[in-house]
């Protein structure tokens, strides 16, 4: 079987990565979109090691990065035991270690995905046992090998986990707040508006920050800085990858020396302290502290920090959308399931929208929501929409060509 990596990511990111892995990988990689992801091939194993290797380092958009080491037809388990049979295993690890098998399906015909979990783990520890007398044992939460077991209606996959912790886990959270917004989530959204963090880009700006992942990613990219730098990986800890650890540090050491100084600024703030104190030791953390410039300030109110630039931002519901100063009852958070019939958030998004209008022509704003009457809600006319899934809500990227009178007519009878 011909070695190759399959890449996972957020429903819909799948040009956005494909794109970024052509770029990262060169013409050495064979690169093919697909359905939750990008398949990666390789002319040898040697290549597509290095290939794994990089795209764990830099790649910003995948969640996984996982190496093919099975794959077949089945029709039932017996089938999955003897695809996990198949494979030479003390090639991969020793007694010593621990494994995890995990499995997703689409249309399988199998009544239990946990006994395909089991058939599998079976399989292995039988081969390593006549391997090597020994068998390794079970560690559901930081085994040494991984295992993904993909089943459709008629054909299995069996892969091998390169990166351990899902790959949208840099390193550096530590603070952070209500409904987090994933790391890979808001690189997609800075590659599907084109920032490239380059001076022609301009500054970039987030007035609800939350966290400050949109923001710290945005330095992150402005300063060079590779998304995996600040921490390990599974295949360190793998047989095969034993003899590229002069490789690996070759690649950490490129990407040490790629770090620079922002060609262009980035802005970031909340209403909130908290937030805004959350995001500043995160950003502290991802070693770009001194890209963002944070500022406790209501969205409604702050201004334009250039004449133009581009404004991104997933809005949150409840408290933090409140201005500063408001008095009575305060509304708690709520999860950002969209605001149809909110009448508080319909209210600030059209108070935000007539702001723009006011303060920030010549900027374009990117604004992530799960309520596809947005743009209505903000009387906006968008130029753009990108469909992508925070977790397993669909939303709408928007894009927002802000020009003086831009607003839309309010509707007969008026409204927001």
């Amino acid at each position: 079987m011909q070695p190759s990596l399959f890449l996972s990511c957020a429903q819909g990111v799948e040009p956005l990565l494909g794109a970024e892995l052509r770029q990262l990988l060169g013409a050495a990689a064979r690169v093919d979109e697909a359905r939750g992801g990008v398949a990666v091939g390789a002319p040898s194993a040697d290549a597509l090691k290095l290939l794994a290797m990089r795209a764990n380092l830099e790649s910003r958009l995948a969640q996984r990065v996982l190496w093919l080491v099975a794959s077949a037809p089945y029709r039932g388990e017996d089938d999955l035991y003897a695809l996990g049979r198949g494979v030479r295993w003390a090639d991969w690890i020793t007694p010593r270690d621990t494994l995890r098998v995990d499995v997703t399906a689409q249309r399988s015909p199998l009544k239990s995905l946990n006994f395909a979990a089991l058939r599998i783990k079976d399989a292995v520890c039988d081969v390593m046992r006549e391997a090597t007398g020994a068998r390794p044992s079970v560690d559901t939460q930081r085994p040494d090998l991984g295992l993904v077991l993909h089943l459709s209606a008629d054909h299995a996959s069996l892969y091998v986990d390169t990166s351990g912790e899902a790959l949208f886990k840099r390193g550096w959270r530590e603070d952070k707040g209500e409904a987090p917004l994933k790391e890979t989530l808001a690189a997609a959204m800075l590659a599907a508006a084109g920032w490239q963090g380059r001076a022609d880009d301009g500054p970039l700006l987030d007035p609800v920050c939350g966290a400050g992942t949109i923001a710290i990613e945005a330095a992150q990219i402005a300063c060079g800085v590779a998304p995996g730098l600040a921490r390990r990986f599974a295949f360190e800890k793998l047989a095969p990858f034993r003899a590229t650890q002069r490789d690996w540090q070759q690649l950490r050491e490129a990407a040490r020396a790629r770090v620079h100084a922002p060609a262009v600024p980035v802005f970031a703030g909340d209403v909130s302290f908290r937030m805004t104190d959350f995001a500043t030791r995160n950003a502290e953390r991802a070693g770009v502290g001194h890209a963002i410039q944070f500022k406790t300030a209501d969205a409604l109110q702050r201004p334009a920090p250039a004449e133009r630039g581009t404004l991104m931002l997933n809005p949150p519901y409840g408290e933090r959308i409140e201005p500063k100063g408001s008095r009575g009852a305060r509304t708690a958070p709520a999860a950002r399931e969209g605001f149809e019939g909110g009448a508080e958030a319909a209210d600030f998004f059209a108070r935000l929208a007539s702001h723009w209008k006011r303060g920030y022509a010549g900027w374009t704003a990117w604004v992530l929501s799960p309520d596809m009457k947005l743009p209505q809600a903000m009387r906006l006319k968008e130029s753009r929409r990108t469909v992508m899934w925070n977790g397993p809500i669909e939303c709408r990227l928007f894009r927002f060509d802000l020009v003086a009178g831009s607003m839309r007519e309010p509707p007969p009878g008026g409204g927001a």
